[in-house]
């Protein structure tokens, strides 16, 4: 079994991380979880990957993209996942 190749940047209880949750499993996607510092100045691992210290962030090996704030990952996944998305069905 290989690793996911999307990585989900998250914080426990988080609504906005939930929908990217969802969003995920909608398609089917294997993800891995990173669970964050709860502390915004302490997300140092999120800042490395986004600039931004702000969650949910996802990593996409698959595609390159790297990208935070759920609105935009949700379109993103749509975009690229679903149904006539360049990726959807692989």
């Amino acid at each position: 079994m290989t690793d996911p190749e999307i990585t989900l940047y998250r914080l426990q209880a988080c609504p906005y991380c939930e929908r990217v949750v969802r969003k995920l499993k909608q398609y089917d996607l294997d993800y891995e979880s990173r669970f964050v510092e709860p502390m915004h100045s302490d997300r140092n691992a999120v800042a490395r990957l986004t600039g931004k210290r702000s969650v949910p962030a996802i990593r996409d090996e698959r595609t390159g993209v790297t990208m935070s704030e759920s609105g935009n990952i949700v379109d993103y996944l749509d975009r690229t996942y679903g149904e006539g998305g360049a990726a959807g069905g692989a």
